[in-house]
């Protein structure tokens, strides 16, 4: 993508008001205002479920048009990419998602305690390298922010195409104590798949597929 394409993008982000841009020392110091008030942004109290790593946010736009009676925040830092899932949204006239350009290890100065039912992590960055466990998603820190935000029996589910991310994760949250609802390591060959896990599929997913790649899903508790 060129540059000016780029920063044509970002203008576009900072009048849309479905995408929300706070800065690190904002949200450092604590007067990020929407934090334990995104039911006013909104307007409803609907259940509000999280999306990290959203990219171009083609989860957050399925969940958000499958399920009208809750509430969807794509989160990614990528601003280029969050354009395209905000410019969709509004063209959809979709009230009940918005996107927040962020890093992801804010995320527990973004939301308040119990004020988030539900976060989805599709396809991150498996991180292999053992040096670089502090930035998989799902992760004993990163655990930990999403107990402090979920509401109790709040759910997280991890959407991976990396079998390494899959095993890795699992054997974290056996270890952990943490209650595992359901695991499949290919769900499109085994029955039983929840229907947003099937039904919805990223761009990348739909190549993953093409080239054979199995798609795991993990659905379980941090609480």
């Amino acid at each position: 993508m060129g540059s000016k394409n780029k920063l044509k993008r970002f203008k576009d982000n900072a009048s849309f008001k479905n995408v929300i841009q706070p800065g690190r020392e904002e949200v450092l110091g604590e007067t990020f205002t929407l934090k334990g008030h995104w039911n006013r942004f909104f307007g409803n109290e609907h259940p509000l479920v999280l999306e990290l790593g959203c990219g171009k946010g083609e989860y957050s736009l399925a969940l958000a048009r499958r399920y009208p009676g809750k509430n969807f925040i794509g989160v990614d830092i990528k601003g280029a990419r969050l354009w395209r899932g905000a410019k969709t949204a509004l063209e959809e006239g979709l009230p009940n998602v918005a996107f927040l350009r962020t890093q992801i290890e804010l995320i527990d100065l973004l939301f308040a305690e119990d004020e988030v039912s539900e976060i989805w992590i599709t396809f991150p960055d498996p991180q292999i390298k053992y040096k670089r466990t502090k930035h998989r998603l799902t992760n004993q820190k990163f655990l930990e922010k999403y107990r402090c935000i979920l509401k109790e029996k709040g759910l997280v589910h991890l959407k991976t195409d990396s079998e390494f991310l899959h095993g890795y994760t699992l054997g974290l949250l056996h270890g952990l104590g943490k209650e595992v609802l359901y695991a499949n390591h290919h769900v499109y060959r085994n029955e039983g798949s929840p229907p947003e896990v099937t039904s919805i599929q990223t761009f990348y997913e739909a190549q993953y597929l093409e080239a054979g790649k199995p798609i795991t899903y993990i659905k379980f508790r941090v609480s």
